[in-house]
């Protein structure tokens, strides 16, 4: 069960990020978060969904916006990804997933047959006060990176 919820701020965080140390939301304070988890680096769905966010990232930019990208992947894994695609933004490594059940995105997937756990891929508005604005679940990559820009230009 999730320990956020929309209106209420996010307790904070503090995750290892790509480019060395670790990123936490209250370092983050004074600006607006998009925190977008996804199943697994080097995957064609998340490679698509972190080049849109890469695609739009001048425009959030703009809005005052940091892009955080997280998975179960290790830093290594993280690293890699982040260079081969150009990423502009920081991806964490949250392999204990605590991150992940603090915003409850960790579900039964059903993989050829055989169940497993597995992000669900979400994306999470933070204002920057601290606070959940908007939440987006069960996302699909076409569209989404443009919802979420509407969304935090909004703020």
């Amino acid at each position: 069960m999730s320990s956020i919820a929309i209106g209420k701020p996010v307790p904070d965080f503090s995750l290892p990020a790509t480019g060395g140390g670790e990123i936490s939301l209250k370092s983050l304070r004074g600006g607006i978060v998009v925190l977008y988890f996804y199943p697994r680096d080097h995957t064609s769905g998340c490679t698509t969904e972190g080049c849109n966010f890469r695609d739009h990232s001048a425009a959030f930019r703009k809005a005052g916006v940091t892009i955080l990208g997280v998975s179960r992947d290790s830093l290594d894994s993280h690293e890699k990804f982040k260079a081969k695609h150009e990423f502009p933004f920081d991806l964490l490594a949250d392999g204990e997933e605590r991150l992940c059940r603090l915003f409850d995105v960790i579900r039964e997937k059903n993989m050829y047959g055989r169940k497993t756990l597995g992000i669900e891929r979400s994306t999470f508005l933070i204002d920057s006060r601290g606070v959940l604005r908007r939440e987006w679940r069960k996302v699909k990559v076409a569209g989404h990176v443009e919802d979420v820009l509407e969304a935090a230009r909004a703020l």
